[in-house]
Parts: C-alpha cells; structure tokens; sequence
C-alpha cells in the first residue's frame, strides 16, 4: 500500500471522482478524516496494493461498490437510542404537532429504522399517529429494506424496554412487536405510516412543508461546506414553526442558519424555525 501521506490524499481524491462518475454518489465533501480511514480499511481488507488498485476495481466490479457504499453508511440506530431525547420530544415537540390537522414528519439516515419506528410508538401513544406522515430515508437500500421490514434481533429486547420507559412510555413495549424465533416484528399498525425511500442528502432536494425532521449524528460525517448545504435543505423543508433534532454531536452554533432558528431544548438539540416577519 502506498505510504505517502500526499499520494494516498491524491489516490482518494481519483476514487472518489470515479465513483461520483461511474455510479453518480457524492462523496467528495464527507468528512475527510472519517473517510480516509474506512477507505484505508476496505483496501486493507481486500489485500490490495493501494488505493489506485482500489479504485481501478471498483470501476468495473459494481458489488465493490455495493460493499464501499455499505462501508461509508453508517447504521449506528437503536431504539429509542438516547431515551432522554425522545422524552422531550414527547413533552415539548407534541404539544405542538397536536394543533395540526396533518402532520408530516421527515426522519433523514433513518438508517435500519428502529428510531422510526421508537417515534411511531410515541406518536401513537398521544393519538397522533393516524394524521401522520413519517417520511424515512437513508441512502442504503439495503439499510432500508431492513427498515420497511421492521424486523430486529430480540436480544437488545431488555435494554429497548428499559429505553422505552425512560422516554415515557405509556404502555408495555412488547404491545408493539410479535415474538418470532429469534426476532421481533414491530407490529403493522406502527408500519402504515411510515414511507421508506431512498434520499440522498449530498445531492437530493428538500421536502416540503415538513412540521419535524429528524436528522442524528449525520452531519459529524459530512465537511463544513455539505453541513451547511444540507442544513439549508432542511431548512428550506421545514413548515412555519417547524422542529429541528440533531444528534447529540451537533449544533447549529457556528452553521449557516443558526440565526433562522431558536433553541428549544440544548442538551437534547432540539430547535424550532424561527417566526419570519
């Protein structure tokens, strides 16, 4: 493998205009450090000699690619991951959505989906869930074949329970999925209002009149330069008086529209679009 530092950054920079040629996926602007380092790690893995050699294959070879674009997908989701948030989203965020007589709702890098559906259980639970549209995307096709499937391994079962309650839930967490085997199926009733699609941040456009989007611990991969763009995307998404969650790595402090929105809850990262006059 090639060792000047120069050279790998040059190599890097060929594949990643490759890919954007080849298969049209943007990666140009993800955070670099994070990047070099899963890139580093799949040539690695393949026993190649370089970068270059890397790029070279996965020109011709789309499966390489497949499994390079599973490499920079990260699926790090748990449900209700950091109960605390999905707390005060029931007790700050629900007020409002309740006014409504629609609500859309769009989560970005949903990933395998179990926070969609942590937020369906919630939303159902206030009797909100019927006038809902949770819009869910993530640009893994695969991570999203999971995700509409709604089925997940039960040995995490006891910590999701634990995780439920301290969000405030209202029920028994086991009334929303079936046991089979050794996994569980999040229960339909929580599945019809939820539309997987596939999204991609780095070059897809905005959504319209969202009154919430979710989007946690996606920009900490992404440079200053896409933060900002896909800031504005959600921006520009949000309805008067929308909500913004970000992950808990993330603030809007030193962003492009920070001053188009007020801060709501900081530990949490939960904002709301401010009133334009």
């Amino acid at each position: 493998m090639t060792k000047d530092p120069k050279m790998v950054d040059f190599e890097i920079d060929q594949l990643l205009e490759s890919i954007l040629f080849r298969y049209g996926y943007d990666f140009r602007d993800y955070a670099r450090a994070s990047l070099k380092r899963r890139v580093l790690v799949r040539v690695q893995a393949l026993k190649l000699d370089g970068v270059f050699e890397m790029n070279q294959r996965i020109l011709h070879e789309p499966k390489l690619f497949e499994i390079f674009l599973k490499d920079l997908s990260v699926t790090v989701t748990d449900m209700f991951r950091d109960p605390y948030v999905f707390k005060k989203f029931r007790e700050e965020v629900m007020i409002h959505l309740k006014t409504y007589a629609r609500i859309n709702i769009w989560h970005a890098g949903c990933a395998t989906g179990e926070e969609v559906y942590s937020m369906a259980i919630q939303l159902k639970e206030e009797g909100l869930l019927q006038k809902t549209r949770i819009y869910a995307t993530d640009y893994n096709n695969k991570s999203l074949g999971i995700a509409e499937k709604g089925i997940y391994s039960a040995e995490h079962i006891k910590r999701y329970t634990k995780d439920y309650s301290i969000a405030g839930g209202k029920s028994s967490f086991s009334d929303y999925y079936h046991a089979k085997f050794n996994s569980v199926i999040m229960d339909e009733s929580l599945r019809k209002g939820i539309k997987f699609a596939n999204h991609n941040l780095v070059k897809d456009r905005r959504f319209a009149e969202m009154h919430m989007i979710l989007c946690r611990n996606v920009l900490i991969y992404f440079n200053k330069t896409l933060q900002n763009r896909v800031l504005q995307i959600f921006q520009e998404s949000l309805a008067h008086r929308g909500f913004l969650i970000l992950g808990n790595k993330e603030s809007l402090e030193f962003t492009d529209v920070r001053d188009s929105f007020e801060e709501i809850e900081r530990e949490e990262r939960i904002y709301r679009k401010k009133h334009v006059i």
